[in-house]
């Protein structure tokens, strides 16, 4: 499943969804591996390794991102590593 965001209207593939947040990493992007998480009409990129936020999500929605991340953030580094090589991402259990 692929999200469309953004004015150029990228598609971006959905990896998990939870409350409402969808996550997602595109296959085209570089720098430091994060991936993004849109939540209606507010959209960051979270750097996987730290943490770091680039954008804006209510109060609650990141802590319930950041929390999502810190529990697979090994799945995440692996799917980060699958898009640089244009392979499927593989779907990561939502946060219960």
């Amino acid at each position: 499943m692929a999200l469309a965001r953004d004015g150029a209207h990228r598609a971006m593939p959905e990896i998990s969804r939870f409350l409402g947040i969808v996550i997602g990493m595109f296959y085209n992007e570089h720098g430091v591996a994060h991936f993004h998480a849109v939540y209606g009409e507010h959209e960051a990129s979270i750097e996987i390794e730290s943490g770091t936020v680039h954008g804006e999500l209510p109060q609650r929605a990141l802590r319930l991102v950041l929390e999502w991340a810190e529990l697979h953030r090994a799945e995440l580094l692996e799917n980060w590593q699958l898009a640089r090589h244009g392979e499927p991402l593989k779907r990561i259990a939502p946060l219960e």
